[in-house]
């Protein structure tokens, strides 16, 4: 699954530079996540990092977007193949 910010983010800004993919941006109110560039870090990490560095415990898996480990690594492939 793709990750999700919820209304609870008080915009600290220390999701956004930790993201590999860089999913992670400045929304109209609070930051979002595209869901086509979110790799929940696998491929890069053992866990979420934004998850990780979230004061406020506001970014859990999006139910709109579920996706396998599988799907999640080939992902994260077509995101880093060299063209």
């Amino acid at each position: 699954m793709s990750l999700k910010i919820t209304e609870e983010c008080i915009n600290c800004d220390v999701c956004e530079p930790v993201c590999p993919n860089k999913a992670i941006y400045q929304g109209e109110l609070i930051f979002e996540i595209d869901p086509n560039l979110c790799t929940e870090c696998v491929g890069h990490f053992d866990e979420p990092q934004c998850v990780a560095v979230c004061p406020v415990d506001c970014i859990p898996k999006d139910p709109a977007h579920a996706e396998t480990p599988q799907q999640l690594l080939e992902k994260y492939r077509k995101l880093t193949e060299v063209k």
